[in-house]
């Protein structure tokens, strides 16, 4: 008897949390980072998934069948451009999608890529600056009313409620690397995804490799790494949540330096990690940073 009324509770949460998803719009994000930023736009009004989901890095993603289906059944498909997804044009083939395409980078000032080796060229990684940031909001915002006009209200409101507290994070970060001499704001990673960030608060970073992870770092690159390490005395170290280890940490032995905690760069965490928002990434990695510039 105990069993069976288990067994219709949970039949009736389910039946109630349907009901609930039913009426949201049903959105595909491309990977972590632009669905959190979909979701604070959107809120109760959208059921966002992420295709590439926490600590998986979307420039290897491979869609599987399931990806398909989901991007068949939504109304929005939200990605982030700049040759970020290679893959992008045969998924939607695939899932015959018709809905409304957001490409939240549009109108972003772009990096050209070390090296050329993205898709165009480009440096996809615009979400590591907060100014760049507040243009992604906007163009997700605009997105989300035209495939929902009578969410109009609720979706300016969050994306004004969010862009404020984006640009009080880029006060508090321009502040804080102001504080930092210029020539102790040299960084190495494992692969080159924070030029949005140098370029915003004048911090150099390093990498063996370039803006993908699908890029093999070259041994004389390697080579030419550890000795500027040790030219310029780089005490910054850091892996990177979704990338190979392997490589960095050899530039790191050779060079005689060690390596400090982890950045988040193309993924966020899970909801236990310390990056589980775009906000908590941002703050998170500029205090990681703070702690071996200073």
């Amino acid at each position: 008897m105990k069993r069976s009324m288990q067994w219709g509770l949970a039949a009736l949460l389910a039946c109630a949390l349907s009901t609930a998803l039913a009426g949201k719009l049903p959105v595909v994000a491309s990977f972590s980072m632009v669905a959190d930023m979909t979701r604070q736009v959107g809120g109760d009004r959208v059921d966002v998934t992420a295709l590439v989901g926490a600590d998986q890095d979307a420039h290897v993603f491979q869609p599987a069948p399931a990806d398909v289906r989901r991007l068949s059944q939504a109304r929005v498909f939200v990605v982030n451009g700049l040759g970020l997804e290679g893959w992008l044009g045969r998924l939607t083939g695939s899932a015959g999608f018709k809905g409304v395409t957001i490409v939240a980078s549009r109108g972003v000032t772009s990096l050209k890529a070390s090296g050329g080796d993205e898709a165009g060229g480009l440096d996809p990684h615009a979400w590591q600056d907060p100014q760049r940031v507040l243009r992604y909001i906007a163009t997700i915002r605009d997105g989300l009313i035209a495939a929902d006009p009578d969410g109009r209200a609720g979706y300016t409101a969050r994306a004004a409620a969010f862009s404020a507290r984006v640009a009080a994070l880029d006060r508090w970060a321009a502040a804080a690397f102001a504080a930092v001499p210029p020539e102790r704001r040299k960084v190495l990673t494992s692969h080159d995804a924070f030029a949005y960030l140098g370029a915003r608060y004048q911090i150099r970073f390093l990498a063996p490799q370039g803006v993908s992870t699908d890029a093999e770092a070259s041994a004389r690159k390697v080579a030419e790494l550890v000795r500027q390490i040790r030219r310029e005395r780089v005490k910054a170290v850091y892996f990177e949540n979704m990338s190979d280890q392997r490589v960095l940490r050899q530039i790191a032995n050779e060079a005689g330096v060690a390596v400090n905690d982890k950045l988040y760069s193309d993924a966020l965490s899970d909801a236990r990690g310390p990056a589980a928002t775009w906000e908590a990434m941002f703050r998170y990695n500029v205090s990681t940073l703070l702690k071996a510039l200073k």
